[in-house]
């Protein structure tokens, strides 16, 4: 073969490649979830959620014959902001500076400065905590933190309509110590005094929760115990913003507790949790309504068919919230590579904005699961309204939607109030004593006496 011949292969060798690598550009995301802790129902969620996204993803750039492909890098955080942090570095040392998550408020203050400092983009799709609680005060220092669900300004408002259509006069509020647990309870409160809720008490436990949730049980159980002097046990609820340690908490009341005798109102943190099944007669008691927020899209059928297919259930809001995210950032991802020829962070985050309100009105020829999304100054999502899941026989069931724009609570069904009636201890009535029939002692004793007299008379 000659020289020519030689250098024409190489040439056209070198282009194929060339070529084939084009195709190969891979777009890896990090996946912060947890597998592991007290947020396992919703993360393993995500998970699943995400591994059909990645193959519909992918799909979706060969058919555009685009040269791109999205991989997801699954780690599990056990929502521990130190443990979230490890992993963010962790992953940021591979190269991923795209991530979906984390799940929690407390993971994404603790990885705000790193991400900052790194220009790491990440969507969270379930941290909900008002940016102040982040450490944020102004929005360019949230640039490259998004997040695709409403904050707990519109929760706790959502909440306090709840309890105050339940008819609930006096509430005992318990929280998990992290920035979301705490801004639940410092916007919450309020909220119930606005509406004339009494709140007797706030009981904060720590972050990770304890093995052991004795102390605060006891804590709780005492201003419960205050209340019943006051009101019925139906117009008393225990309000936990917690995960699902709260039903951690609820196994380890005791049987006789009053704590079994009035409402348990839940949140975001643990509704639609598989732990009811581990105490069915526990929960069906306290019935625990809980808030979740609740957007969804035209995409939603199809996702949810395939999903059900797969797994034999429904994806929770959380999830749905991720595959957006996930979508979002791989095509903002393409948009920022095809105009650049090269990934920059700035531009992707100035990208992300327009491509999410585009990618919600289905310009990109898919349609979003979770519903239109609006970001706000703070590139979170600006509005939602809220499911209202309640336990029935050990299942969840939708009870209501409380909608954001009316403040208004739409009830899908009548929920049955708290199934031990908690009574106050009677006081002892008095009783006169009946006089008694002498016995044989005293016939003795009296004939003994009248003995004595006889011989002290006689001498």
């Amino acid at each position: 073969m000659s020289v020519k011949k030689i250098l024409l292969v190489v040439a056209l060798m070198a282009l194929l490649c060339g070529v084939t690598a084009a195709q190969e550009i891979e777009i890896p995301i990090g996946v912060l979830v947890d597998l592991s802790g007290p947020l396992t129902t919703y993360g393993e969620d995500i998970r699943d959620t995400l591994a059909i996204g990645e193959q519909e993803i992918n799909k979706y750039f060969e058919e555009q014959n685009k040269p791109y492909k999205v991989k997801f890098y699954v780690e599990d955080t056990r929502v521990d902001p130190k443990v979230a942090l490890d992993k963010v570095q962790a992953l940021h040392g591979k190269g991923v500076r795209l991530i979906v998550g984390p799940m929690g408020s407390g993971e994404v203050k603790q990885i705000a400065e790193y991400v900052t400092a790194n220009k790491i983009i990440i969507i969270s799709p379930s941290s909900t905590a008002v940016p102040s609680l982040l450490g944020v005060t102004k929005p360019e220092e949230k640039k490259y933190i998004f997040r695709f669900v409403a904050t707990d300004a519109f929760q706790t408002k959502a909440i306090a309509k709840e309890v105050s259509e339940l008819g609930i006069k006096a509430v005992v509020i318990t929280y998990i110590g992290n920035a979301w647990g705490k801004g639940l309870a410092d916007y919450g409160k309020p909220e119930f005094e606005k509406l004339g809720i009494q709140v007797k008490e706030v009981v904060e436990y720590p972050d990770p929760p304890p093995a052991d949730f004795t102390p605060y049980i006891a804590t709780i159980e005492n201003a419960v115990n205050d209340l019943l002097k006051n009101y019925k046990n139906d117009e008393i609820a225990v309000v936990a913003f917690s995960y699902e340690e709260v039903f951690t908490m609820l196994s380890q009341v005791k049987d006789d507790s009053p704590l079994l005798g009035v409402w348990w109102i839940g949140c975001d943190g643990c509704a639609k949790s598989r732990k009811i099944s581990e105490m069915c007669d526990r929960v069906n008691k306290v019935v625990i309504p809980s808030t979740l927020f609740e957007s969804k899209g035209a995409g939603f059928e199809k996702l949810n068919e395939t999903y059900y297919a797969k797994y034999n259930r429904a994806p929770y809001q959380y999830a749905l919230d991720a595959y957006d995210a996930a979508w979002v950032l791989a095509l903002a991802y393409a948009e920022v590579y095809d105009e650049l020829g090269k990934y920059d962070p700035d531009a992707m985050a100035e990208k992300i904005p327009t491509v999410t309100v585009k990618y919600s009105k289905g310009e990109y020829n898919v349609t979003p699961v979770s519903g239109y999304i609006e970001l706000d100054e703070y590139n979170d999502r600006a509005s939602g309204d809220y499911a209202i899941w309640a336990v029935e026989n050990c299942n969840w069931v939708q009870a209501g939607l409380w909608k954001s724009v009316e403040n208004k609570v739409e009830w899908l069904t009548t929920l049955p109030k708290p199934k031990l009636e908690v009574k106050a201890t009677p006081t002892p009535a008095k009783t006169t004593p009946k006089p008694s029939t002498p016995g044989f002692e005293a016939v003795f004793s009296l004939a003994g006496m009248l003995a004595v007299a006889y011989l002290l008379r006689k001498r």
